[in-house]
Formats: structure tokens, sequence, C-alpha cells
């Protein structure tokens, strides 16, 4: 900001990182907004690259931290011949710059129209965004029927927010969520992935997963999972979600990492479970068979909703297949399987079913005693629970 303040431009602090810094959290980015051009920023920092199509941003590097510097945009008018649009309304070209306060009209929320000014260490607000943080309101600037149908996924975003800074979504901004929710099917599957990975990755799932269910928005992106938890198992289906949602935002709290496969496969498990009794009961095949279709099924069918990439399908899949393997008593198989790289997560995931009411207590006891003894000790419960002979020394 300095860099460009020195070189006769403007520079502000805007969006995300100046709400959270006003909200005493921590950001995880920062984004500076200019009234130099894209080419501009790129002379002045080494270190600069320029991205996008739609509209040129500027990616400066400070050491491992990439900040995106964007050029004021002119904010949309709604019946200018200026937009391209989509047949189902969305903005498909928006390369127009203009002022700063045309930029703050522009944006999504209130709350991420705030301006921070180096010059006099100031606030500029002109959304009464300030007004909305203090008041702990998500509000939309313009009229949020408008602003979903140019782009969707704001109603996710205003889910995913709200949760994230533990804000009420405003009447008006809320009110048309659940009768737009059908405009998904016009999003790509690989954004609405993007969204999912968000989610998966705010540190507050659990909420987020109950303000999407208010909101009639999960459907949109686990349909197969929204139909099970109307069936008679929604109960042990609630908790396991429940659980794994809970555990995922604590891991995230403690600084672990968390890979986003375990939480799909924690929402797919009852839909691959009921294509497993259909399966089963239309082909007299065996269990591990069914389960191999049943697999390919349910991904095939989620795909279409939200991408899943290949290095997730291999893990979902992993963890799937081993709360198979881990019933199986085979003095090998029982050694291989504590070697397995995702022994971890699918031990973890035993423990949420158990966790959640299915019948498989026991059995998460008996890897839970396996892991907690020595060598020695371990042999001997592996014979006892294979039913092999003991041998003393």
């Amino acid at each position: 900001m300095y860099g460009l303040k020195d070189a006769g431009f403007e520079a502000y602090l805007v969006g995300g990182g100046v709400r959270d810094l006003l909200l005493g959290l921590h950001p995880k980015d920062f984004d500076i907004v200019t009234n130099a051009q894209p080419e501009e920023v790129r002379k002045l920092f080494r270190s600069c690259i320029l991205i996008g199509r739609r509209f040129r941003l500027a990616h400066v590097r400070f050491g491992r931290e990439i900040i995106e510097v964007a050029t004021f945009r002119a904010g949309v008018e709604h019946d200018s011949d200026k937009y391209q649009r989509s047949e189902h309304g969305m903005i498909l070209r928006d390369n127009v710059y203009g002022s700063m306060e045309e930029d703050a009209w522009r944006r999504d929320f209130t709350v991420n129209a705030l301006y921070y000014r180096i010059k006099d260490f100031s606030v500029i607000d002109y959304t009464n965004g300030m007004r909305d943080l203090e008041a702990k309101i998500l509000r939309m600037i313009g009229d949020p029927v408008i602003r979903y149908r140019e782009d969707p996924v704001r109603m996710l975003r205003a889910v995913r927010l709200a949760a994230k800074i533990g804000f009420t979504i405003e009447k008006n901004t809320a009110a048309p969520i659940a009768k737009l929710a059908p405009l998904f099917v016009n999003v790509s599957p690989a954004r609405l992935l993007e969204e999912v990975i968000k989610w998966f990755r705010s540190g507050k799932s659990l909420e987020t997963f109950h303000l999407l269910q208010k909101h009639k928005l999960f459907a949109f992106l686990f349909a197969q999972t929204a139909a099970s938890l109307q069936s008679t198992n929604s109960k042990i289906i609630i908790s396991m979600l429940h659980h794994g949602f809970t555990n995922t935002d604590l891991r995230i709290s403690k600084g672990k990492p968390i890979i986003p496969a375990f939480l799909y496969a924690v929402l797919l498990w009852w839909p691959m479970q009921e294509q497993i009794d259909i399966i089963c009961q239309d082909e007299k095949i065996p269990e591990f068979a069914a389960l191999q279709r049943a697999m390919q099924r349910v991904l095939h069918l989620q795909k279409n909703q939200t991408l899943i990439p290949q290095k997730l399908l291999f893990t979902i899949k992993e963890i799937w297949v081993l709360q198979y393997q881990l019933t199986q008593k085979k003095k090998r198989r029982i050694h291989s399987l504590l070697a397995h790289p995702r022994f971890r997560a699918a031990y973890d995931f035993l423990l949420l079913r158990a966790q959640a009411g299915e019948p498989v207590k026991e059995l998460a006891e008996w890897w839970t005693q396996l892991q907690e003894v020595n060598e020695d000790k371990r042999h001997k419960i592996i014979a006892k629970y294979i039913g092999e002979p003991c041998q003393t020394t």
C-alpha cells in the first residue's frame, strides 16, 4: 500500500481483511484496491504477475504470501449494454474500471465494503457497513434477488460468512434464498466444489450445515444425503454428521490439518449404504462386490453436483473400503491395515460410526486397544481375536 502511495496512486485495504480486524479476528488474507491499473501495478513490483480474463488482477508476492491487488471496478448497472449476460442473468463480462465509491457498491455485503486508508488510518464506509458490523448483521448490497441471480454462489457465501463470524442474515437478504436455490443447477460443479471445501475448512462447518438446511440449500450440494435424512435412519445420520463436523471444527481450532475427503466420506456414507442394500436385494452378489458398485453409483451422482477431483475420489473410496476390511479376521490383514497410510482416517471414521450409534462399538474398542498396547500384547490380542492359540515363552 505504501509502495502504491509513494508512486502517486491511491491504495486501500478492503473486504474480509478489514472486517476481520475490526471483529478482533485473524484475517487469512488481505486484498488491496487501487486506482492504478494492473499494468501500472506490475511495473512497480518485480514480484508481480497479472491473472484473470474477465477482470485483470495483480498478484504481488511477499515471501510466501500473495497479496491480491485490484483496480477499482465500476458498479453493476443492471440494464446497461456494457455487460454481456448468460440466459440465466449471470454477468459474463465486467471488466470496467470505476471510482472507489462505485467499487464499494458493487461488492457483495456491507461488512465487506469497508476501506482502510493509510493516509489518515481511517475506515471509509459508503454502505453503512460499520453499522451492520456493530449490529452483527449480514446485509446484501443492492437488491438481493438481482444479486443472487447474477451469481447464485452468493447465497452460499452469505450462509458460510454468517456462520463464520456469527452474524444474523438480514431479513431481506435471507428471504429469497430458498426460492432461488434451484439456480444452483446453472453453476458449474467445479465452483460448487470450491465453496464446499471452504465450508469444510471454515472452522464453523457444523453451524454452516445448520444454516444450509435452514435456507434449503443443502440438497443442492448433497441431494443424496438430503434424501437419506428423510429415511428411518435419520437419527443416526444426523448424529454422524454432527460428530463429524464438530470433530473437524475442533481439529481446525487446534491448528491441525483436515482432509476434505473425510467429510465427503461422512456425508455420503449412508447413501452408499442404502445403495448396497438395493444392489444386494436386486442381485445376489457378495458384499464387497456390492460395495464397489455402490461407491461408483453414489460418487458418480455426487460429481454431477460438486466436482470431486480424482485424488479426493481415491481417498473417499479408501476410507469406505477400509471399513469393510477392518472387520476381517485375518492376521496378515490386521498388521497390513495398521501400516496402511489411510488407517488413521479409517479408524477415526469407525469411531465416528460408533459415536453415531452404529453397531460397531466393540470393533472400534478392539482397534483402539490394539493401538494402545505394546507389540507382545498386540500379538496376543490378535491371536485371541482370530481364534489362534496363544504361544507362550
